[in-house]
């Protein structure tokens, strides 16, 4: 790469060069036709400039020297006479110094600008690799996020589920003793038996949401069935899932994303939208699966403010991990509609 590297910088330097000479002969030719009376010193520059901005200071020295000799060839041969051989020697150093004064000019120029895009490299080159750092970060944020809530999940799942179900057993037996005694405190016990139940059923719901998709390919679908299921009698909405056709996604990490995309919107839509009916639905293409959540409620402002909230972030952040295009809109009939559509291989991503 190097080598490729130099021999176009060697090979451009020799078109420079060659241009350069051309454009100094070309001008001199058009100085000798129009006589010397007419001056084109100052076009010589062009050639010059040319040499030192695409070659270097020396071969613009060089340039300098080669087009005050064709400027005075030039003079002489168009006929030019002076009244003293000092004079044309005189009018050539001067010339000369300007030329050179010119390309110590653009030689500093040439220098900085070089320094500038130097800097703009080191620069962008930086940017580059704290936006990496930043990204990477984040990912292992959402990772450590995801791995503790699956953590929590299980011990709500494993250890109050479980305590609560001894609970329920020990008060079972008591409300049977009453019972058994015929007392009225037997009803009590049931109460506390069906509490507890409730309780039960409720840490199981939790649980759930903590550590929805399993790792088989259809967790993802049998996730938010459920968690639609749940939404609606937790917080008395309608919410449903509808799926078509079974869609497989046999990476775990994605379909892990996709879920809390799908919580996230469902959870704005209550929240901030009060919406009272919410749709879920995925679906799949030839190439891509699309995650939908569409909802009745207030919807997004129009026009879209340039912050977004925490929530769009997060789903917009989740989708950009898993590569898939993520939109957030005021829908047509109303509401809110959350998209995210996935481009997959055929075999992660399956239509049976």
């Amino acid at each position: 790469m190097l080598r490729l590297i130099r021999s176009l910088e060697n090979r451009s330097r020799l078109v420079s060069s060659a241009m350069a000479c051309v454009i100094i002969v070309a001008i001199g030719l058009v100085d000798y036709l129009t006589g010397h009376e007419i001056s084109f010193s100052v076009f010589y520059l062009l050639g010059v400039a040319l040499a030192v901005w695409f070659v270097g200071r020396g071969f613009g020295a060089v340039v300098s020297v080669f087009s005050v000799a064709v400027w005075v060839v030039g003079d002489y041969a168009s006929g030019a006479r002076f009244t003293s051989p000092l004079i044309p020697i005189w009018n050539a150093i001067i010339l000369l110094a300007f030329y050179l004064v010119v390309v110590w000019l653009l030689a500093r120029l040439r220098s900085f600008h070089n320094y500038l895009e130097t800097q703009v490299k080191q620069r962008t080159a930086a940017l580059t690799e704290e936006m990496a750092e930043r990204e990477r970060l984040e990912r292992e944020l959402l990772e450590i996020s995801e791995r503790e809530q699956r953590r929590i999940g299980q011990d709500l799942h494993d250890g109050l589920c479980q305590h609560l179900t001894g609970a329920t057993l020990a008060g079972q037996v008591l409300e049977g003793k009453l019972a058994a005694l015929k007392l009225a405190e037997a009803a009590d016990a049931n109460k506390v038996v069906e509490l507890v139940e409730e309780g039960i059923n409720l840490s199981r719901r939790l649980a759930k949401g903590l550590y929805p998709v399993e790792i088989e390919a259809d967790g993802l679908m049998l996730a938010l069935e459920e968690y639609a299921a749940t939404t609606s009698e937790l917080f008395k909405v309608f919410c449903r899932f509808e799926c078509d056709v079974p869609v497989l996604i046999h990476d775990a990490a994605t379909a892990g994303h996709l879920y809390r995309i799908a919580q996230e919107a469902v959870r704005n839509a209550i929240r901030h939208g009060k919406a009272k009916n919410i749709l879920i639905r995925l679906e799949v293409g030839e190439d891509s699966t699309v995650l939908s959540v569409k909802d009745d409620g207030a919807g997004l402002p129009e026009p879209m403010p340039k912050k977004r909230g925490m929530g769009l972030r997060i789903m917009a952040h989740r989708a950009a991990m898993i590569g898939s295009t993520f939109t957030a809109r005021r829908d047509e009939t109303g509401g809110t509609l959350i998209a995210c559509e996935l481009q997959v291989e055929p075999e992660k991503t399956q239509r049976e």
